[in-house]
């Protein structure tokens, strides 16, 4: 096997609805994003994984297989090890490994770089020593890494959109049933684009907010006296939880669980897609009112894509920065940009980045 190589890549995401839904065994709406990490991989013998990034030039972690579960290794190489470590973990094996990392998901901008990293690797380690692992097998092996080497707890969304989204599809996530279904998501022909706006302000899964808000959803649920809140349809039932923050996190997860539907259904049945814009905009006001993971950057950026005639605008993925979409119409896209740049400005804010986001293919063999 030694001197099998090859590259593979891994997307990475963006919601179109349905945050923090996957930890609360409820219901999201993906896709995948252009920007891909790629990780060149090549089959070693020597009981040794060694992984370099082009991110981070002339850094090399050379680490003992036997020895992953004792790393103290921190930082973006932690990732890819937790990959290997968690192969090994469940008894695969891994006879040495050279991994070499290139990644164009923007970091900390709430578009699951992590998750693109995790399932690149993922990827290549099944293919390059023809491992019997299936797709499901796949994802849970970066969310393990993810919660148990790194320290994030995150759900399974990001690594699920990245390893199961297809071109011009939205993904959508039954994550209580394990199950999913490609929905058509082709925006072009509507004469609508999908901004993606970074406000440069990075977040971390790894930080206390995440896990809190995981906590205090498992809390709403105990008070509940159900197993996740995705039991909860009736948004009233919410209103018996005394406590006040787990009763807004509830709300904000069973109210998110009835715009996935809404928003799939909707797609589903053909209408026009600018319909779905209030939705979005009311999963906005959710995650800034009941779940408090917005930012003054995220709300301005939505405010001003508003503003600037955007069908609906929200902050995406784990919150306490990142980016936002908006729902635009191709002929508005410069103005809308302009709009949210003129209002950064007016704020003393960094600039932010925008693109257009393009439902694309998820993980694979490249070469």
């Amino acid at each position: 096997m030694s001197g099998a190589q090859g590259v593979w890549v891994a997307p990475g995401r963006v919601n179109i609805i349905g945050e923090h839904t996957d930890y609360n065994e409820g219901y999201a709406l993906p896709i995948a994003l252009p920007h891909v990490v790629r990780c060149t991989a090549e089959a070693e013998s020597d009981a040794q994984v060694r992984v370099s990034s082009h991110q981070h030039p002339g850094e090399v972690i050379d680490e003992p297989i036997a020895g992953l579960a004792d790393s103290t290794v921190q930082g973006w190489a932690r990732y890819p090890l937790g990959v290997v470590h968690e192969y090994v973990r469940r008894g695969y094996p891994i006879p040495g490994v050279r991994l070499e990392l290139d990644g164009a998901v923007p970091v900390g901008a709430g578009l699951s770089s992590s998750a693109a990293v995790e399932c690149a690797v993922a990827v290549a380690l099944r293919d390059l020593f023809d491992l019997p692992i299936s797709d499901a097998e796949l994802i849970d092996i970066g969310r393990a890494a993810e919660n148990s080497y790194v320290g994030a707890a995150t759900g399974t969304l990001d690594q699920s959109a990245s390893v199961l989204c297809t071109a011009g599809h939205a993904l959508f996530l039954d994550f209580g049933r394990g199950e999913h279904a490609q929905v058509p998501f082709d925006l072009a022909a509507a004469g609508l684009a999908l901004l993606v706006a970074d406000t440069n302000t990075p977040h971390q899964h790894a930080g206390g907010g995440y896990a809190q808000r995981r906590r205090e959803c498992e809390e709403a649920a105990a008070a509940l006296g159900v197993r996740s809140l995705r039991e909860i349809t009736d948004i009233a039932e919410v209103e018996r939880i005394t406590a006040d923050a787990p009763r807004r996190r509830a709300r904000h997860i069973v109210s998110e669980n009835a715009r996935v539907l809404e928003v799939t259904r909707m797609l589903h049945s053909g209408r026009d897609p600018r319909e779905i814009g209030p939705i979005l905009t009311a999963g906005h006001a959710s995650l800034r009112d009941d779940f408090e993971i917005s930012t003054p950057q995220l709300d301005v950026a939505v405010d001003a894509a508003l503003a600037a005639g955007a069908h609906g605008a929200r902050m995406v993925g784990g919150g306490f920065g990142g980016s936002i979409i908006a729902l635009v119409d191709t002929d508005r896209l410069d103005a809308t940009v302009a709009g949210i740049e003129t209002r950064f400005r007016k704020e003393d804010f960094a600039q932010p980045r925008t693109f257009v986001a393009v439902p694309s293919a998820g993980a694979r063999r490249e070469s």
